[in-house]
């Protein structure tokens, strides 16, 4: 038992650095690969779908249509809007163009909702190229269309990933928001860098509508509440037809949740798709996920111990030091960065997080959307 615990420690840190190896790889691959990529003016179609989203969609379009990109066109999917969504895009239409309006009146039983949505917005759109956000979402500079368009100069790419990080505020559960969020975009960046890319996020994530079409869609998980990004990407992206963009000019910001509990079924959601995702993808999550957790409750043990106290100091600083370094290195990529103050404990927290939501998710029968 006296070499069992710091063993255990051990194994669960070494997974913890291949995966961090790994990623920070990826990241400058991805990042050479951004700097080779050259303009294009191939034609994007930029889809949001909303629902009772008046106020956003307000902000949002005026941020959209004001892109510096030479062919591209906007189109808002009404999603049974209950607000003035309807009225609003039909004031705009006549004035603007390049905007385009969807309203879904109902939709079919067996169907999720924003899928339907999301099939008909794409249906709609005339170009190829389909560039995903939502109505709660801002882009952060007037290049995003450009910076997401140039993946695909290339004619083998079917999915551009771009990153989504939320807005900065005060408090301990946004410095945490910011950290899981974080975390997050480092590992399907990392890993899309390396070839393994598993998942996307639909605030911010291209792909092609013919492609889209000719694999049917979303019709593998039609009914599943969520999953419209991250699923379709995991049954679909390799490293032949996907690439990662990272860059300032290419991010989508959001607001993030203010509670805990809503955060936590918002995160819920987001999870519970996961136990869908290929068997490799699974494994590799669920190595990660065990490996935080299994540091911490290792490292406490042998904290409280007689014996191995200072080796529990060293392990933990030293973890913690080039956690920070591939933080700071993903900052640079992004321009995007929070306040490291509380990185200790919002790091156990995040084990807590792992264990908690993450465990809930995984046997979770059924969510719903809120």
């Amino acid at each position: 038992m006296e070499y069992l615990v710091p063993a255990l420690g051990g194994f669960f840190l070494f997974i913890h650095l291949f995966f961090q190896f790994k990623w920070w790889i990826g990241l400058s691959k991805v990042n050479k690969r951004r700097k080779k990529l050259v303009k294009t003016e191939v034609g994007v179609s930029v889809i949001v779908c909303a629902h009772d989203e008046e106020e956003n969609l307000k902000e949002l379009i005026p941020l959209l249509l004001a892109q510096d990109y030479p062919n591209f066109e906007v189109i808002i999917v009404d999603d049974r809007s209950n607000d003035g969504t309807y009225d609003y895009l039909l004031g705009l239409k006549g004035s603007t163009p390049k905007l385009k309006m969807v309203r879904v009146d109902s939709s079919p039983n067996h169907v999720n909702g924003k899928k339907y949505g999301l099939t008909l917005g794409i249906k709609a759109a005339a170009n190829d190229i389909v560039l995903l956000t939502d109505a709660d979402c801002r882009p952060a500079s007037d290049q995003w269309v450009a910076e997401m368009a140039k993946g695909f100069s290339s004619e083998k790419t079917q999915f551009v990933l771009g990153y989504s990080p939320y807005y900065t505020e005060k408090g301990f559960l946004n410095n945490f928001i910011q950290w899981e969020t974080t975390i997050t975009g480092i590992n399907y960046l990392g890993s899309a860098g390396v070839g393994g890319a598993f998942m996307g996020v639909g605030r911010n994530l291209a792909y092609r509508k013919s492609f889209f079409l000719d694999n049917k869609g979303f019709n593998a998980h039609l009914k599943v509440t969520g999953g419209d990004d991250d699923l379709y990407v995991n049954a679909h992206a390799n490293s032949k037809n996907t690439i990662a963009i990272v860059n300032p000019q290419a991010l989508v910001y959001s607001h993030p949740k203010r509670s805990f509990g809503s955060y936590w079924v918002q995160k819920l959601r987001h999870l519970s798709v996961g136990k869908r995702y290929n068997a490799g993808d699974k494994i590799n999550l669920g190595l990660w996920s065990f490996s935080q957790i299994g540091f911490w409750v290792t490292l406490l043990i042998l904290a409280l111990s007689n014996t191995q106290p200072y080796w529990a100091l060293g392990v933990f600083l030293g973890r913690e030091v080039l956690t920070l370094g591939l933080l700071s290195y993903f900052h640079r990529l992004t321009g995007h960065r929070f306040s490291y103050w509380a990185l200790p404990v919002i790091d156990l927290f995040y084990g807590v997080y792992l264990l908690l939501v993450g465990g809930r998710a995984t046997f979770a029968k059924r969510v719903t959307w809120t």
